[in-house]
């Protein structure tokens, strides 16, 4: 293609752009942000209530299942009567979570792209960063910390409190509920490990309906199990198939587990979990508050405290140690 040239010039005294004053700025009136605010294991558990920063519950067992055979007549005195159990104590600790912001008043009188209060849209930001914050929390191997005037309150996480059920790279260790545990060596995922797991939990007398993974095992079960549930999907009546590249849907022996990535949950460890055996406890449930003011600016707070309650970690299972690559 040619360009013609002008060859005449500028017309003199021209006014164009690049010196003109009072063009309005060109800005669109949306702000794309695509950070995720997904929290998969806090939306897909239940909630309770805590009364105090120890948050306790009780867990039981029934007796191991035997052959009862009793003879005609048998007479029950005192001697022979079977001994009860106990329940299982177990607590947790509150964790304080809070995110807190201050906007000059300038700044809210001012005309602005895309929201019309800046004390609103950071409000609404910071709610959603702490939502995050407190999912990390939730599904990592935190230990527990009973807090102190000088020593910060933390919940037990996901990854620390499933210790019963599973497998674990050589060299894992774990010690008690606030003792950190030690990371075994990685290996490769495999659907085995995957089946044992679940095995497991089952045996125990669970019933594991979620796998908890992060986003490089995610891919790895979906090219490397063979349990996935379908691998084609009918886009219309007589149309061709769509080729589908995950696995939503793992059908194990014991059930369906529904496969669910989450960007915050360790890529190193799938947790299979039974969703009515976890909750949130909420001390404070979020609020926010309006802090006071001390001079030319707006002050907020968004607050929550709130622990997480096994209710019974045997009903659910690990496979930990995994290396974080595609394989």
């Amino acid at each position: 293609m040619s360009v013609k040239s002008n060859t005449f010039g500028v017309q003199g005294n021209l006014t164009n752009i690049t010196g003109a004053v009072g063009i309005r700025e060109d800005l669109t009136d949306v702000i794309y942000n695509i950070s995720p605010t997904e929290t998969p294991f806090m939306s897909n558990i239940g909630r309770s209530k805590a009364t105090t920063t120890t948050h306790e519950w009780q867990t039981d067992s029934l007796a191991a299942a035997a052959n009862n055979a009793q003879l005609e007549g048998e007479d029950y005195d005192s001697a022979g009567l079977d001994a009860t159990v106990a329940t299982s104590r177990l607590n947790n600790s509150t964790q304080i979570s809070a995110k807190t912001l201050i906007i000059s008043g300038t700044h809210e009188s001012t005309l602005k792209a895309g929201r019309k209060s800046e004390i609103a849209y950071q409000v609404a930001k910071v709610g959603k960063e702490l939502k995050r914050d407190i999912e990390v929390g939730l599904c990592q191997n935190n230990t527990q910390v009973a807090g102190t005037g000088t020593t910060t309150s933390q919940s037990r996480g996901l990854e620390h409190w499933i210790q019963t059920n599973g497998s674990t790279g050589t060299s894992y260790s774990f010690t008690n509920a606030t003792t950190a545990m030690t990371d075994g060596t990685q290996r490769d995922l495999t659907e085995a490990m995957a089946k044992e797991a679940i095995q497991e939990a089952w045996s125990a007398g669970g019933d594991p309906e979620c796998m908890l993974v992060g986003p490089v095992n995610k891919q790895n079960i979906s090219s490397q199990f063979s349990g996935i549930a379908t691998l084609y999907r009918e886009t219309m009546k007589q149309g061709p198939a769509t080729i589908i590249g995950a696995a939503d849907v793992y059908v194990s022996d014991f059930g369906e587990l529904k496969v669910v990535p989450s960007r915050f949950n360790r890529d190193r460890t799938i947790s299979i979990i039974q969703k009515d055996m976890w909750a949130v406890a909420y001390l404070r449930p979020f609020r926010i508050w309006e802090l006071a003011k001390t001079g030319d600016a707006e002050k907020r707070l968004l607050l929550s405290e709130c622990t997480l309650e096994s209710r019974n970690e045997g009903a659910s299972s690990k496979v930990a140690d995994l290396n974080t690559s595609l394989l």
